[in-house]
């Protein structure tokens, strides 16, 4: 009677851990050459700077808004 094996073995593991090395390293190579790096880093600095604008501009907005109400509100009490 021939035994019948189930399950992985050890060589078809390590083949398969062997196959993983070499498409992580393909993966590696090919984000450095098309530097993907500098460009998200890039990117990082460009979102930082727009949060910043952007607070600035709703800043402004809320300031210009708190101005025309308090100016309304002196123009309603000198017309009573």
């Amino acid at each position: 009677m021939l035994r019948q094996e189930k399950g992985i073995t050890l060589v078809a593991l390590i083949i398969t851990i062997i196959v993983l090395i070499i498409l992580a390293a393909v993966t590696i190579i090919s984000i450095n050459d098309m530097q993907l790096v500098p460009i998200a880093v890039n990117g990082t600095q460009n979102y930082s700077n727009a949060q910043g604008y952007e607070a600035y501009l709703v800043n402004d907005i809320y300031n210009l808004v708190s101005n025309t109400l308090s100016n309304i509100e002196s123009a309603q009490k000198t017309a009573n």
